[in-house]
């Protein structure tokens, strides 16, 4: 039974560790969530109508910064959104693991040490989560019996990837433009 009870309070710990890790990561869509739920709660929305608030009014937050990036022409104006959800979640990441090394260690140096770390690893990770990189996919078969090469098809996919969402709908509509042309 003791070892049952230490693993229940190990897989408590690491689950809450996680959590907090997630809700520093997207810091400015929960913090978001959370004012919302907040004021519909004191407004008079009851319990479930702020929970219901505060995860719309999350989704919203994190949805807009999306879509704002991919509309985006100008990098500087990409950069200050990114800037935008990146530094809260920086701050949340060093006051979370600010706050648990306090409870681990003595030394104020190790402290701050270990927070500036939690605030840097938070820190890309959410940069990672709110840009969408992923590490380059395989080449599919297809592409290559196609006519394109691996690198071709790599370089395509790249810049198909990394353009704006309005961008690419706008160029799909002047391709369906150009084959009706085209056909007569």
């Amino acid at each position: 039974m003791v070892i049952f009870a230490s693993f229940l309070i190990v897989a408590g710990i690491g689950f809450f560790c996680w959590l907090i890790f997630t809700l520093a990561v997207f810091a400015l869509p929960f913090a978001g969530g959370l004012y919302a739920g907040l004021w519909a709660f004191h407004t008079g929305a009851g319990v479930i109508g702020a929970l219901i608030v505060g995860v719309m009014a999350g989704i919203a937050t994190f949805m807009v910064g999306q879509i704002a990036l991919a509309c985006t022409p100008w990098i500087w104006l990409r950069g200050l959104i990114v800037l935008l959800y990146t530094v809260p979640a920086i701050i949340a990441g060093y006051s979370a693991t600010h706050g648990l090394a306090q409870m681990m260690m003595p030394s104020a140096v190790w402290q701050l040490f270990f927070s500036v770390i939690g605030a840097i690893a938070v820190g890309i990770t959410a940069f990672v989560h709110f840009t969408g990189m992923a590490p380059p996919e395989r080449t599919d078969q297809r592409e290559h019996r196609a006519g394109l090469t691996v690198g071709t098809a790599a370089r395509e996919w790249a810049w198909i990837r990394h353009r704006p969402v309005c961008l690419r709908h706008r160029e799909a509509g002047n391709e369906e433009r150009r084959s009706a042309d085209a056909t007569l």
